[in-house]
């Protein structure tokens, strides 16, 4: 019996302190209305200063040509804009071609296409270890495991190690083509 009494004591501490701080926040909030009301009206004109408004507005009013809110306002012109939907600027008008003359055009080169580039070499160059009075090992990785070599092994079994520097390795496809510089960050 003892806990109930003491739960209904902390319970009104608690209400009360929440009134106050309502009536504290109510308080703060009508006196800064009322703040901003004196501060209206001491920044309110002297009585000298409407005449000089009145003088102004009349200057204002004679600037104010009456006349052209009467005139006829131009028709609307046909456009192609659609406000619904966004479009680049189409590209301008070519320049006008010059007239043929009669120096023959160039000649087109014939054969074959040109076969697109290799794809690019998909590893990471993550590190190097570099042992004791042998040359560096890189440390190459992708998405199926981890690589290591010294500069002309073979990673992978489809790229060849050329050079490997402070800060980047440089691999190419066995058959010689695609060769590609792949900096330590990974990139």
């Amino acid at each position: 019996m003892a806990r109930r009494p003491r739960r209904e004591i902390v319970l009104g501490a608690v209400a009360v302190l929440l009134m106050a701080l309502a009536l504290l926040s109510r308080a703060s909030w009508t006196s800064g209305t009322a703040g901003t009301a004196a501060r209206q009206t001491a920044t309110r004109p002297s009585a000298a200063q409407p005449v000089q408004n009145a003088q102004k507005s009349a200057a204002a009013i004679e600037d104010v040509r009456l006349g052209s809110l009467e005139e006829p306002r131009p028709e609307p012109v046909e456009s192609t804009r659609d406000p619904f939907r966004f479009k680049p600027k189409p590209p301008p008008s070519p320049p006008p071609k010059a007239p043929a003359s009669s120096q023959p055009a160039a000649a087109v080169p014939s054969g074959p296409p040109v076969p697109p580039p290799p794809p690019r070499i998909a590893l990471k160059f993550i590190g190097i270890v570099e042992p004791q009075n042998t040359k560096p090992i890189a440390v190459l990785s992708d998405a199926r495991g981890v690589y290591q070599g010294r500069v002309g092994d073979i990673i992978d079994g489809r790229y060849r190690i050329l050079n490997i520097g402070v800060e980047s390795i440089d691999l190419v496809y066995l058959d010689g083509r695609g060769r590609q510089t792949i900096r330590l960050t990974g990139q």
